[in-house]
């Protein structure tokens, strides 16, 4: 039988040191392709642990795809050893230590939005924030009229490198990173970085706005399908892409969190050649509702071919209007050398107070708070879908991630007619249909239910209507 000891575990929980011990395994090979790991019972007495604990640490394994499990048979692990030998290429790069919505979108107010992912005003934390800039203001004043760096200032890039490394455990050097003004800008310096000559792939289905941002800058995009297991790595071997744009921890609008196999598959990608890069966004990590945060894949490059990307715009505000990217260090030398003219596109209050609204701990209490809320939120929602007649009909999709779930519908009704009477009954909804780029993969009746901004009075108006909807 398996077995591990506990007895020097650290500060981690006996799941997380279960998970991790079982995920170094995997990856040593100790644990062999498809070799079957024992039941959560047997495991859980052999270990003098309780079960939930072994389901908590092969729950977390599945979700990054390092085990899998099949109905009434058990858990095996992943084969994953085949595809871990990511080519080492090694490029010339200096690798040295120096750094240099528009008005017709706008829906009613009478109109409960299950399309939005804004944040609702109720869970933005005024008192602190106004708090924070008080201070700012009266004690930073000299240094408020100064010039930033193009880069942003130090002090938040500090900040958020130490965040980086106590919730996902990315070692990230502060002058690594470029804070902008929403990622769109940060978009066009990465165009800037790489060059205009080659091809994007993006993720289909996906965000629409990412590919329109590429287009409206010269950039010729391909659209790469999507398998269970996250962008079809084939299909993009077998394409032309230079850059691929992904989101591995919580792919929108599927909800797809891209498996341990695949994320070596696409470094091994990268590392084919010296023109790759892939861009990883991490827009909602925070809000991974079961088991740990899914690790960002720049924890397994030792290439510099990620770039990362993430806002505060899910965990704070989209109005906050603050973004940040982590450049491979020889990116960030031609960044230095190319493109530090640009002024920082953030003032500096915000900065500083953004600045120290993490460092003084006050950021990681309002994920912690609204992490439970939208569980909370959540959990409410998915239960009053189960005790209602919508749940004959329909089926719930990847709810354990981010902020927003597929309801998949049995109905004749197109995709296009479940919108046109949804905002008859006062809804606003999108459907998983809106996001494909190729028709023909398009799969319709799974409507896309966004719940950040929704409110807990209001789910069993929400539920009604749509049930009078897929009518």
């Amino acid at each position: 039988m398996l077995t591990y000891s506990f007895e020097n575990i650290g500060s981690d929980t006996l799941y997380e040191y279960l998970y991790k011990s079982l995920k170094q395994d995997i990856n040593d090979g100790v644990l062999s392709p498809d070799q079957k790991l024992p039941s959560k019972r047997s495991f859980a007495k052999n270990l003098s642990i309780s079960t939930i604990t072994v389901e908590n640490a092969y729950s977390q394994l599945i979700a990054e795809g390092y085990i899998y499990s099949i109905p009434k048979k058990g858990y095996y692990v992943s084969n994953i050893s085949n595809i871990k030998n990511v080519p080492n290429h090694k490029f010339n790069f200096d690798n040295s230590e120096k750094y240099i919505s528009t008005d017709k979108n706008r829906t009613s107010p009478d109109v409960i939005n299950l399309a939005s992912n804004h944040i609702s005003a109720d869970n933005f934390p005024f008192s602190i924030w106004s708090k924070l800039i008080r201070d700012v203001i009266s004690n930073e004043k000299d240094e408020l009229m100064k010039p930033l760096p193009s880069a942003g200032s130090f002090e938040l890039r500090n900040a958020i490198a130490k965040h980086l490394w106590d919730y996902r455990g990315l070692d990230v050097n502060p002058e690594q990173i470029i804070i902008g003004a929403g990622t769109e800008y940060l978009y066009s310096i990465i165009i800037q970085l790489i060059g205009r000559n080659f091809i994007y792939g993006v993720e289909d289905p996906g965000y629409r706005k990412i590919s329109k941002i590429y287009n409206s800058n010269s950039i010729l995009c391909e659209y790469i399908p999507l398998t269970s297991c996250g962008v079809d790595t084939d299909i993009l071997n077998k394409g032309h892409a230079d850059v691929i744009h992904i989101s591995p921890s919580h792919h929108f609008p599927t909800g797809i969190v891209t498996s341990a196999g695949t994320r070596y598959e696409l470094l091994a990608w990268a590392n084919n050649s010296a023109d790759h890069y892939i861009i990883e966004d991490d827009y909602d990590s925070e809000f991974r509702l079961v088991g740990k945060p899914i690790p960002a894949l720049l924890s397994i490059d030792n290439n510099e071919k990620v770039i990362y990307m993430n806002s505060f715009s899910k965990s704070l505000s989209s109005t906050i209007r603050i973004s940040y990217m982590i450049l491979p260090k020889h990116l960030m030398d031609k960044y230095n050398e190319l493109l530090s003219f640009y002024a920082c596109t953030v003032s500096s209050f915000e900065q500083s107070t953004l600045a120290k609204f993490i460092s003084q701990g006050y950021f990681e209490k309002h994920i912690n708070r609204m992490r439970n809320y939208y569980r909370k939120l959540r959990d409410m929602l998915l239960d009053a879908i189960k005790k209602s007649e919508l749940s004959s009909r329909c089926t719930i999709l990847e709810e354990n991630s981010g902020l927003h779930f597929l309801l998949r519908i049995s109905t004749e009704k197109s995709d296009k007619q479940l919108k046109e009477d949804a905002v008859k009954n006062g809804l606003h909804i999108s459907c998983l249909s809106d996001y494909y780029m190729n028709p023909k993969h398009s799969e319709e009746h799974t409507i896309i239910v966004n719940y950040s901004s929704i409110r807990e009075e209001n789910i069993d108006l929400i539920i009604s209507k749509l049930c009078e909807v897929v009518d």
